[in-house]
């Protein structure tokens, strides 16, 4: 029987290759079904999922909640900001207390690392991990390298580079693991500042020269600066960042060859990315988010097969 090696969705370092592969090939099946006129699977009838976000999010819970439905689950969605955390409510008490309403499974984002890890230890249901800190993001790897795989075929063999702030960046991490899985080739490029101390230790390229990585790389991966992350300046002004670092068309059409461009949201236009390349022919951000959504089906389907 196909199912994951894991419960809870916490993180890529918990997938091994089996279980990122079994998540593409349901999707794929999604995609399908996404494709049709009616878009709704009963799969997931009778299954409660409460979204749970402590940060501002619009793509990530658009398409948790939209895959959830897609899948006929009972959907009940929570915001921190109007809620009895904000009298001073623990974490665990929150979410103990939709547990008691005979809920599920619980999609959760959360600004501190390891929240999704602390969580699972000590509640019942299984946990979704949408972001927690500076750590990880798994669903946002997984249908990054699903959109690569979409567009080449395969993903093992292609040449990523993820620019910008990998230091503070959950989606960065969460891509290395899950693109070094695949078989890709990963760099990093960034201001010295940017770029966490030990990031050779995960077995990727470092670039500081935002062409010599372009011109070597299959694909760029566009991350945006987690300005709400920093706490110290770390480079002069956006504009010299943008000067150094950021894409436009004339870098683009300049380079040896064509490379895909992706970004995995929100972009700040005119920044790490200008809107002639977000909404050029090599861009395949949308693609990105369309293929959320089956990613998403994908992943709450394998887990609640486990439970039923």
């Amino acid at each position: 029987m196909n199912t994951l090696s894991t419960r809870h969705l916490l993180g890529i370092k918990d997938l091994n290759k089996k279980d990122i592969e079994l998540i593409f090939e349901t999707a794929d099946t999604f995609k399908d079904v996404l494709n049709r006129p009616i878009k709704r699977v009963p799969s997931l009838r009778d299954v409660t999922i409460a979204n749970i976000f402590f940060e501002n999010s619009t793509r990530t819970r658009l398409s948790f909640e939209l895959a959830q439905k897609r899948l006929s689950a009972d959907v009940v969605n929570f915001a921190a900001s109007s809620s009895s955390v904000s009298k001073g409510e623990t974490l665990i008490d929150t979410v103990n207390n939709i547990l008691a309403m005979k809920v599920d499974m619980v999609v959760m984002r959360h600004p501190y690392a390891g929240a999704g890890i602390f969580l699972s230890k000590h509640v019942k249901a299984q946990i979704v991990n949408a972001g927690d800190g500076a750590h990880e993001h798994p669903t946002q790897a997984l249908l990054d390298a699903f959109s690569i795989r979409e567009k080449y075929g395969e993903v093992a063999g292609k040449k990523v580079v993820i620019v910008g702030d990998i230091l503070h960046s959950r989606v960065a991490l969460s891509n290395i693991l899950c693109l070094k899985q695949l078989g890709a080739e990963v760099m990093v490029c960034g201001p010295t500042t940017l770029i966490p101390k030990f990031i050779g230790s995960l077995g990727v390229k470092v670039e500081h020269n935002l062409r010599k990585a372009l011109n070597w790389c299959d694909v760029a991966n566009m991350l945006r600066i987690q300005l709400e992350r920093q706490d110290i300046k770390y480079f002069p002004s956006l504009r010299e960042y943008t000067m150094l670092y950021g894409l436009n068309k004339q870098i683009l059409d300049s380079l040896d060859k064509e490379i895909t461009v992706m970004h995995p949201g929100p972009i700040n236009r005119g920044v790490e990315i200008t809107s002639d390349v977000a909404d050029s022919k090599q861009s395949i951000i949308l693609d990105q988010v369309e293929n959320g959504v089956a990613v998403r089906m994908a992943v709450l389907y394998l887990l609640a097969g486990q439970t039923q």
